[in-house]
């Protein structure tokens, strides 16, 4: 097989994707750390909050020489030229938290065009969120997009008190400690616990893909909501490539 000639695959990278630069890296949160890429390429990019994209990183063999791995937009305006990303470093030395801990100004960055259905119903009676570290980034932007009247709710949780990111608007806060995140009961049990209006709302769910159906599960069975009303946006789940 020929192998791709650097030009084309130049080409090819800059009508597939957008390519920017590093300008600016912050720890946010212990395991957090925000990425703002900036060039000119991102003045006309169009995003709604809630969206991701999906950035290619490094040498795995996929597309392009590089593997594509999802994050959402903490931020984006396009008089900018630029957009926030906010990144969770996992630990273990998957390409993703690679790229999050070595990340730095300078770098070049290609990435996908936003993109992604889970965004703000405008029409909600009220808004709840539930997630973990995973969703937080999502649901900060979604947040700071609402109007000041909306009402919100929800949940967010973390292995401890000092990993939580810090949002907009006040959710309620758990943690783990030490408990697994598939799965999580304690998430599932924060949400059952909150108090909501009798009638349903929208809910936004993300994070683990076993934790959003439980989360769901409690939702429709418990509460009586309309499966219409529940958004989800499964991340990962142990053992299984492909989510974003």
């Amino acid at each position: 097989m020929t192998a791709t000639r650097p030009g084309l695959a130049r080409r090819l990278l800059d009508r597939m994707l957008v390519t920017g630069e590093i300008v600016e890296v912050e720890e946010v949160a212990p395991r957090m750390r925000r990425i703002r890429i900036g060039g000119e390429a991102l003045a006309g990019l169009s995003w709604t909050p809630g969206q991701h994209v999906r950035v290619l990183i490094g040498d795995g063999g996929g597309l392009l020489g590089g593997v594509l791995r999802t994050y959402s937009v903490w931020a984006h305006d396009p008089t900018w030229e630029a957009l926030d990303l906010i990144g969770l470093d996992h630990g273990g030395d998957a390409p993703g938290a690679r790229w999050v801990r070595a990340a730095a100004p300078g770098q070049e960055v290609a990435f996908t065009r936003p993109d992604g259905s889970f965004v703000l119903r405008e029409e909600a009676r009220y808004h709840l969120f539930a997630g973990e570290e995973t969703a937080a980034v999502a649901f900060g932007a979604m947040l700071r997009a609402l109007p000041r009247e909306a009402a919100a709710y929800g949940v967010v949780e973390a292995e401890r008190p000092g990993d939580h990111l810090g949002l907009p608007r006040e959710l309620t806060r758990v943690c783990r400690e030490g408990a697994l995140a598939a799965g999580s009961a304690v998430l599932v049990d924060a949400v059952r616990a909150l108090d909501l209006p009798d009638r349903p709302g929208v809910a936004y769910l993300a994070g683990e893909a076993r934790t959003v159906q439980a989360i769901r599960a409690h939702l429709v069975h418990e509460r009586g909501w309309s499966r219409r009303d529940v958004r989800t946006k499964p991340f990962w789940t142990p053992g299984r490539r492909g989510l974003d």
